[in-house]
């Protein structure tokens, strides 16, 4: 059955961007502010304070594959409002807390309600516009999921500087209801449901032991070891229970998330060129933060308003790059977007002690430019190739594998950096007299090591740059005339083996 409106719900998707908007900016806002909480509530372990993240992103990691059923079960209107009451709800708590646990908790239940908004915001995009239109609407998308996390580090550095933490949540709350508000006034429905649709418990439990373990493995590795036993245990039992979860998706009928859209070639093509790409896009925007605040000393503030400039060019460009996409299509843009990327991280891998601020400024800002190219026409490609039965299970693979990947790629760049940095430390450490060193020489060789391993990791995420772009290289456009109807039959009249191909 078409599921495509005949009308275009330009309002309710407004109401979305701006439910979407404050969840995509909470995913950055508090990790600037950490230092703050600390002092505030008397928190004497950086590692406790750090689940503030780490609990935020295995809520939604989580989450999100569920996601599918969510959207496919209940229908838009219902389950935005309850994702959009839960998200304020915990935004209310964190804001008011009066202490760790209670902010512990408030962050939890924030994830638990943003945690389907950018799913449930994609499909209704998806099921709202034409193929051959989607590009520019998934770039107005795009613009919201990224910029929104991008802007969020320099409004917390600011905030955090001249006032209170508190402030951070307080300043979301009313955005949150004013959604919330106009989601009951104005939300109407406009995707179909399938009442029918039952949530298979098992691999629920299996997607959270899954996704779960390894999300907090690999968040644990980078400052206990990959060696460390929690972080093995975790991870080993994280990747036996995803493995279970995909043999059990691939055997069932109706799958939590339908692992089958990889058959559809420029989907899986698609989704392992955004794998690739989030592992290299989000360990720079850990590494740069790192080698401006750690081997400069600029303040959070500061190195934040340094960045702040490439965020707003991703926001700029990626309703243009939408539009380029509905006209040329997604290789000549993943080429040259992950040329570009490629450029600037290599320019990345050269920055020095006294590498000037406009030098760091331009070519991050370059690197972000890049991307803003590559993420949503790839995506928006992959997406056009499947049956809108599939879209709520094709956004959530995308979702989740981004997140995955991401935190991944993260934490194996900071232990890069971290293995180099002490590397070259011991070495410029043994090739001086100890006698002759003063707390100024060897603070001066810790930031060149540190520098060093800085240098190394961008090498590194250059080199997952390339693999990027040259399997963009085997990109082709989708064919937007087939419409959703015909691909609906054809799909209904063609048996689908459970299996990838």
């Amino acid at each position: 059955m078409n599921t495509q409106v005949n009308k275009t719900p330009y309002l309710m998707i407004s109401i979305l961007f701006v439910g979407a908007f404050v969840s995509f900016l909470n995913n950055s806002l508090l990790n600037v502010a950490l230092p703050s909480i600390m002092v505030d509530l008397g928190i004497k372990d950086y590692s406790t304070v750090q689940w503030l993240a780490t609990g935020y992103m295995l809520v939604s990691g989580i989450l999100i594959p569920a996601s599918a059923f969510l959207i496919t079960r209940f229908s838009n209107r219902s389950l935005f409002i309850t994702a959009m009451t839960v998200f304020s709800l915990g935004t209310a708590l964190a804001a008011f807390a009066p202490n760790f646990g209670f902010l512990l908790t408030g962050r939890m239940v924030q994830a638990m309600g943003s945690s389907v908004m950018g799913p449930l915001l994609m499909n209704i995009m998806l099921v709202s516009f034409p193929r051959e239109k989607r590009g520019a609407a998934m770039g107005v998308f795009g613009m919201v999921m990224i910029a929104a996390p991008a802007i969020g580090p320099t409004l917390s550095g600011y905030i955090v500087e001249y006032h209170s933490w508190r402030l951070l949540f307080k300043m979301i709350l009313p955005l949150a209801i004013i959604s919330l508000l106009l989601a009951t006034w104005k939300f109407q429905n406009v995707m179909e449901q399938n009442k029918k649709a039952t949530l298979d418990y098992l691999s629920l439990v299996l997607s959270t032991f899954g996704f779960g373990g390894i999300l907090y493995g690999v968040s644990n590795a980078s400052s206990h070891g990959w060696d460390d036993t929690i972080v093995m245990t975790t991870l080993i039992v994280g990747g036996v229970a995803l493995a279970l979860f995909i043999i059990r998706q691939l055997k069932m009928d109706e799958p939590l998330l339908d692992l089958r859209a990889y058959k559809y070639p420029m989907f899986a093509l698609a989704s392992v060129i955004m794998i690739v790409n989030a592992v290299a896009m989000f360990s720079g925007m850990i590494l740069t933060p790192a080698y401006v605040q750690d081997v400069r000393g600029i303040s959070p503030l500061q190195s934040g308003l340094m960045l702040l400039p490439g965020a707003i060019i991703m926001g700029i460009m990626s309703p243009i790059t939408g539009r380029l996409f509905d006209k040329f299509g997604p290789r000549i843009l993943g080429v040259v977007g992950l040329t570009v990327t490629g450029v600037s991280t290599f320019l990345l891998a050269h920055v020095q002690i006294d590498s000037t601020y406009t030098y760091i400024v331009l070519v991050y800002s370059l690197r972000m430019f890049g991307m803003a190219m590559v993420m949503m026409p790839i995506m928006t490609n992959g997406l056009n190739q499947l049956p809108n039965a599939l879209n709520p299970h094709g956004t959530a693979i995308n979702n989740t594998a981004q997140q995955v990947s991401g935190s991944i790629g993260t934490a194996v760049m900071v232990t890069i950096m971290n293995s180099v940095a002490t590397s070259e430390g011991e070495k410029l450490l043994s090739s001086v007299d100890p006698t002759t060193l003063t707390a100024a020489s060897t603070a001066s060789m810790t930031q060149q090591a540190l520098l060093s391993g800085i240098q190394y990791s961008f090498y590194v995420a250059l080199g997952i740059n390339i693999v990027a772009l040259v399997l963009s290289l085997f990109m082709k456009r989708v064919d937007t005339s087939v419409t959703p109807v015909e691909e609906v039959k054809q799909e209904e009249s063609t048996p689908v083996e459970p299996a990838l191909s």
